[in-house]
Formats: structure tokens, sequence, C-alpha cells
């Protein structure tokens, strides 16, 4: 928990382990996250102080599962809340219920976000490795005179022989045509 050291810090340390977690109070921020940290309750106040928002610039797929503590509700707390991108929220006064309800659920969106992260990074890579192929595509077009099927046969072909990608196969024949073009080029220009 990085939170002034105070009654309601206090309260919500016992709260948490009374669910059962290993629970620590840590005020000033420090320099970094625990790195065995899974969940961390952040104080939220108006202003933000600026340690506290370099402890969250980290990669957010790394960092732990944030929960915001809020004293009250007002536009620069809201703003707050959205800036620190917390998973969830606790209004002071805490009381008994809703600190579990709120760990799990910030745990559960945090789970969430991670595995649609994953996705995304796979959509995009098979985005670029379909860019590549294309482009490898149209290079075997234009230097063999063939169609696209046979271009994507061409590529596919290489990769089951070389046991390797064929996105691998399509960089390396814009990689060697980038150099063969570069070869070609100054010959043309040194019998000029």
């Amino acid at each position: 928990m990085v939170h002034p050291h105070d009654a309601h810090a206090e309260e919500l340390l016992k709260q948490v382990r009374r669910i059962g977690c290993h629970a620590e109070a840590v005020w000033p921020p420090p320099k970094a996250l625990p790195a065995y940290a899974d969940m961390v309750f952040l104080e939220i106040s108006e202003n933000i102080p600026d340690r506290i928002m370099r402890l969250l610039d980290d990669d957010w797929t790394r960092r732990p599962t944030l929960i915001g503590v809020a004293g009250y509700e007002n536009p620069s707390v809201l703003q707050g809340v959205l800036d620190m991108k917390v998973e969830a929220v606790l209004t002071k006064p805490l009381k008994a219920y809703g600190v579990l309800t709120s760990m799990v659920m910030a745990r559960r969106i945090w789970h969430d976000l991670r595995a649609k992260d994953r996705a995304l990074q796979k959509v995009k890579e098979k985005l670029r490795s379909n860019q590549t192929i294309s482009q490898a595509k149209f290079i075997l077009m234009r230097l063999h005179g063939i169609d696209e099927d046979e271009a994507y046969k061409t590529i596919r072909s290489q990769a089951m022989t070389k046991r390797t990608t064929t996105a691998e196969i399509a960089q390396a024949i814009i990689n060697a045509d980038g150099i063969l073009g570069n070869i070609s080029s100054k010959k043309s220009h040194s019998n000029d």
C-alpha cells in the first residue's frame, strides 16, 4: 500500500490481512514498486505527487493491479483516477465490506486487460507478417512474371523446406531484392 500512515491506511491493512493477504504500507512512495507485489493500493488526491506518477510510468503490462483509495470525489480526483489507470477505487472512510469485492474485480479487470493486450499484439504481428508476405509476393510476381497464388506457394514451399515461417522467407526475399536493386542501380549509374 502506498498511502500516508494514518487511520485509513491502518484500517485497510487490517482488512486486507483479515482476508488472508500479505500486506505492508510504504510511505513516502518508493522509487519503484516491489517486484513481488501483485496488487497495490494507492492514495488518490487532488494533486498526485510526481513520485507516485513515476511509479506508474513503467510498462503497464508489467505493473501490478492498482486500486485507488480516494477521500472524496471531485473533477481533480476523478482525473487522478483516470491518469493513474487504476482497476478499482475504494472510498474513504473505508467500510468492513467492499474491499474484497474491489480486490477481486480489480484483479479480474487486470487479467482481462492483459489478455486483450496479448491478443492485440498477436493481431499486430499477424498484420506485419501479412504486409511482409504481400510485399515479397509482389517482388516475386515482378521478377518472375507469376501470379499472386504462385508467388505465395513459392514462399510457403521455401518456408516448409527451410523449416521456418513464411514471414521470415518473405523478409529474406525483401532483403535480397533491396541488395540486388542497389547493385543493379549502381551498375546502371556506372555505365552512364
